[in-house]
């Protein structure tokens, strides 16, 4: 039999530990401390999924319509298409030379374009707020609205000292805990205070932590990491959204040398949070200049495709060990029977779903299930994992110009994840 205070206590806590936790921006469940704002839904933000075409026939008074819906006839005639223009295939040994220098090959793409090719991506942070801790930072000063102070219901009317009780025991109870959750959350409260930093981690991942040495960015608390920057398209967009959060790092690096001097060159003025390097993410013989399990965000966005399939798995296993347990990647690329694969001629493709442009640069076509595969395999959990078909209309010409991308989230689990069998759901489709 429950007594007054316990009752109260317990119906308070409740309610406590809710807004605890929202408040806090994270949920501690029962297998690990899992960030709440990496809670996603399975369609896109906007811009994405802003406009819906319900009509067809006002097609052509926008220039893009979001979550395009394809039916069967128009899935079998793109398909079709793919396989006419994968009918010839580039002789091995010429394909060797594509993989061998694509290094050479996308630094002149840099050279011939410089910054103009691609806008800048400033829909990055809308599509993937992972990339920015959710406040600059948590505080736990009980004099502010995230005030431990309980506010009762009415109904129950406890004596001033039942209260006072109640309170302490709730107080005393997520200071306790607090480590934990905070760890979760990785803006979280302290981001100056080393000691406690240090503390939490150790408590969260269940083993103790040795500091590193002095890197690049080691004071960050907060570490993002963009491969395959290109020309800093998604770097500056990233740099002006964090400059408002102190303690938050950002690392680029691009295996093409006149990129990485583009992104150099731009930054040389300023004093911003960004270490820049070149670097090949095939190459299992260059080290990063940080340590395993350091960065909260990796970032590949149109990168993947431009590796040969083979490559691709080794990629993903090693910069999955860069990331923090909870830590994020971060996926964004092309999609099976987009525009750009239906466009190549015949002569182009290198394998299945694989060409070559005449630039001499890579690209791959992905399904959900090659990305789900792929990233799963290096470890990570899938948190979203979908396709994202639009219809780009050039107005003018009343040309229709279908867009398929695929665009995913996947987190390192806070405990290592047991043998499980593939999910067959999952499998790539044979074409």
């Amino acid at each position: 039999m429950q007594t007054a205070e316990e009752s109260v206590l317990s119906k308070v806590k409740m309610k406590v530990h809710f807004n605890f936790i929202q408040k806090l921006g994270s949920s501690c469940l029962k297998y690990g401390c899992v960030p709440f704002r990496f809670q996603s839904s399975n369609r896109p933000m906007a811009p994405l999924g802003s406009r819906i075409l319900t009509d067809p026939k006002r097609v052509y008074e926008h220039n893009m319509w979001d979550h395009m819906q394809w039916s069967q006839e128009e899935e079998e005639l793109a398909r079709k298409k793919a396989a006419e223009n994968s009918d010839v295939r580039i002789l091995l040994e010429d394909q060797a030379t594509y993989d061998q220098e694509a290094s050479k090959y996308w630094n002149e793409f840099y050279k011939t374009h410089k910054n103009n090719f691609f806008r800048d991506r400033n829909w990055l942070i809308l599509e993937f707020p992972e990339i920015i801790p959710t406040r600059n930072s948590v505080s736990l000063n009980r004099n502010e609205e995230t005030s431990w102070d309980v506010k009762l219901n009415a109904t129950s009317k406890p004596s001033t000292l039942l209260q006072s009780r109640i309170v302490e025991r709730i107080r005393g109870h997520f200071e306790n805990h607090s480590v934990c959750a905070l760890t979760s959350f990785q803006g979280c409260a302290g981001r100056n205070n080393k000691e406690t930093l240090a503390a939490s981690q150790r408590i969260t991942n269940g083993r103790e932590i040795v500091q590193p040495e002095a890197f690049p960015g080691s004071d960050a608390t907060f570490r993002i990491f963009e491969v395959g920057c290109g020309a800093g398209n998604s770097v500056f967009p990233i740099l002006k959204a964090i400059k408002t959060n102190p303690g938050v790092f950002l690392y680029c690096c691009d295996f093409a040398p006149y990129a990485v001097e583009l992104v150099k060159l731009h930054l040389a003025d300023s004093a911003s949070p960004c270490y820049v390097f070149l670097h090949d993410v095939c190459d299992d013989a260059s080290l990063y200049p940080f340590p395993d399990e350091s960065l909260d965000v990796i970032l590949l966005v149109f990168v993947l495709s431009s590796i040969h399939p083979d490559r691709m798995q080794g990629a993903i296993s090693r910069l999955s060990k860069l990331l923090k347990p909870g830590g994020m990647l971060l996926f964004r690329d092309y999609g099976r029977y987009d525009l750009s694969q239906l466009r190549f001629k015949k002569g182009h493709c290198l394998s299945e779903n694989f060409y070559v442009r005449g630039d001499g640069t890579q690209v791959y076509f992905f399904t959900e299930g090659e990305t789900h595969r792929i990233f799963t395999s290096a470890g990570l959990s899938q948190v979203q994992n979908l396709v994202d078909r639009r219809l780009k209309i050039n107005r003018k010409k009343e040309v229709k110009m279908p867009r398929v991308w695929i665009q995913s989230k996947f987190q390192k689990p806070f405990q290592p994840a047991q043998n499980k069998p593939e999910d067959e759901s999952f499998r790539a489709p044979a074409s």
